[in-house]
């Protein structure tokens, strides 16, 4: 297996995903993302949904991050919240597994730390990545033997919300950065310019992900339009 580590550090991600109603919300559109993202010098792939996931691993000669998504009672998002999910995306030999390690609860009664520990001794070899919101969370996930952890749900749960109002956070970046100098800590969320994933690595970030700056083409479209909206009204 490659070492996905080393393969993404100091590099950019790109989150290849596409929700219901975008024409690209399939394995195929999805896939050429993918390969725009490698021609453009990507050095790996972050993926939604075991098909999707499969074909990634299959067609691209990127790594390849694989999660799935479902939400919680409240509407907030959750990454892989089942053994379900995480044995089919070992089935398709994910080499690493995007999981939820926030506090929450899930339907079996687990924290985020609490699922990745019962993770860890279930399934051997498996390499888990914990999206966490908060650096306690990140903390206690290492502490818990996830391999790596991700900014990507801080703006995402309900007691960092407000966050989500601003760019990149990158203190939550620093944060966990300095409270794990041992643990490849990764950048996602809200990271839409190229300066603002240099800022990332500059931070001590391993590697920076971006997703809805590059595979959301109606997102983009959007905020262009609304930027001339504004003008058109001043």
């Amino acid at each position: 297996m490659i070492d996905i580590f080393q393969k993404v550090k100091g590099r950019l991600i790109v989150s290849c995903q596409a929700e219901e109603g975008s024409p690209f919300n399939s394995p195929e559109g999805v896939g050429a993302f993918a390969q725009c993202a490698a021609q453009g010098g990507a050095a790996g792939i972050r993926s939604c949904g075991i098909e999707k996931t499969d074909y990634l691993i299959k067609h691209s000669h990127l790594p390849v991050i694989g999660l799935t998504k479902s939400h919680f009672p409240d509407g907030f998002v959750r990454i892989t919240g089942s053994f379900r999910e995480v044995e089919a995306l070992i089935a398709i030999g994910t080499p690493l597994i995007a999981v939820d390690g926030t506090f929450r609860l899930r339907e079996n009664g687990l924290t985020g730390p609490e699922y990745i520990r019962n993770l860890k001794k279930k399934y051997t070899g498996v390499k888990i990545m914990s999206d966490i919101s908060t650096v306690d969370e990140a903390i206690a996930c290492r502490e818990a033997g996830a391999d790596c952890v991700s900014t990507t749900l801080c703006g995402y749960t309900p007691y960092t919300v407000e966050e989500s109002h601003n760019g990149p956070s990158l203190e939550i970046l620093r944060q966990c950065v300095n409270a794990l100098p041992e643990c490849p800590v990764f950048a996602e969320g809200r990271y839409n310019t190229p300066l603002e994933a240099a800022k990332g690595i500059e931070n001590g970030a391993w590697a920076v992900v971006v997703g809805s700056a590059i595979t959301r083409p109606h997102l983009i479209t959007k905020w262009f339009s609304e930027a001339l909206q504004q003008v058109n009204i001043l």
